[in-house]
């Protein structure tokens, strides 16, 4: 639980852009002497303590760890993640001091029912447990309440930063489709649902053809491929219709692979038998091989340059914040 707190709180306002401002400072050791106590930074009239470093820091080093092939690689990464961390820090008061220079505001409500939701679900709403967490973290309730708040506002002001304005040229679309036409290129695929069966225990072959009979004959009827798979099918789909999704070729076996993708659109199988089990196979849909047509990705090109533009939008911001104020390393 506590972990799965540390955890959000710290990923909370984690920045999506590069430390450049900070690549001239040594990334100090913050859990061995002279580190443990001590000023990491001063941004304005706010100290940044190297405690509050190792705080934001802790939750993230298990992942850190675990993914290190090596120990010069964890140092290098835990380098990596100090830098980010101290950024983040301090671009956390760059940006509530904006906000108050603003003279904007957010209701108390806010506040509250993240504080409320953070104590029933990380707390199952036990308030001496809390109390325990906030002891370990060296706070009391005034100053983590202080504190969520200024996560909050960090929240909003970099959600505000990121909404684009701009509208997306269909020239920029086109442009961005052109030159990145190999991340929309897609196998040839088939929308496929299946009917699985297998001989139940003391059944006897005539049972298993009265059952595949029985299904032709529905299906020959006009019935739903995917109704006459909820009622016959024995395998995990059975309750989807049988709906196996997208699948390329590599994803089936190499018999079912071939009748699969020659079946035509809305057309299903004869059996096919493989060891004691009968599969019978409907393409629902298909897809041939090759670069996705650009009205088909269009939505998704303007979703990526919208958001590129937004990043852009808030490096531009965060850089004027931090060229702007005063900041010392130490």
């Amino acid at each position: 639980m506590r972990s799965t707190l540390l955890t959000r709180l710290s990923l909370f306002c984690l920045a999506l852009i590069p430390v450049g401002s900070l690549i001239s400072q040594t990334a100090h050791n913050v859990w061995d002497p002279p580190f443990k106590q001590g000023i990491a930074a001063e941004v304005e009239n706010t100290i940044i303590t190297f405690e509050e470093l190792r705080r934001e820091m802790a939750p993230l080093i298990p992942r850190i760890r675990e993914s290190s092939r090596s120990r010069a690689e964890f140092t290098t990464r835990m380098e990596e993640l100090y830098f980010e961390v101290l950024q983040n820090l301090i671009d956390r008061v760059l940006i509530v001091e904006e906000f108050k220079d603003k003279e904007f505001n957010i209701p108390q409500t806010y506040v509250e029912n993240e504080y409320d939701r953070i104590l029933i679900e990380d707390f199952e709403n036990d308030r001496s447990r809390f109390l325990e967490y906030l002891q370990s973290q060296g706070k009391n309730v005034r100053e983590f309440r202080n504190d969520l708040r200024e996560r909050i506002v960090v929240s909003i002001m970099r959600a505000e930063k990121r909404k684009s304005q701009s509208q997306i040229s269909p020239e920029r679309i086109e442009q961005f489709y052109n030159e990145n036409k190999i991340n929309f290129y897609e196998e040839e695929a088939v929308k496929l649902r299946i009917i699985m069966l297998r001989p139940l225990a003391d059944e006897n072959p005539d049972q298993m053809r009265q059952t595949i009979e029985n299904i032709y004959a529905e299906l020959n009827d006009g019935a739903d491929f995917s109704e006459v798979a909820q009622k016959y099918s024995q395998d995990s789909r059975r309750e989807r219709g049988g709906d196996w999704g997208w699948i390329q070729r590599p994803d089936l076996k190499d018999e079912l692979s071939a009748v699969a993708f020659q079946l035509d659109k809305n057309a299903y199988s004869n059996p096919v038998k493989l060891g004691d089990q009968t599969f019978i196979l409907f393409a629902e849909d298909k897809r041939d091989e090759g670069i996705q047509p650009i009205n088909e990705v269009r939505d998704r090109i303007e979703e990526i340059l919208a958001s590129q533009l937004a990043r852009q939008a808030q490096e531009q911001w965060l850089e004027r914040l931090r060229r702007e104020a005063y900041i010392r390393y130490y």
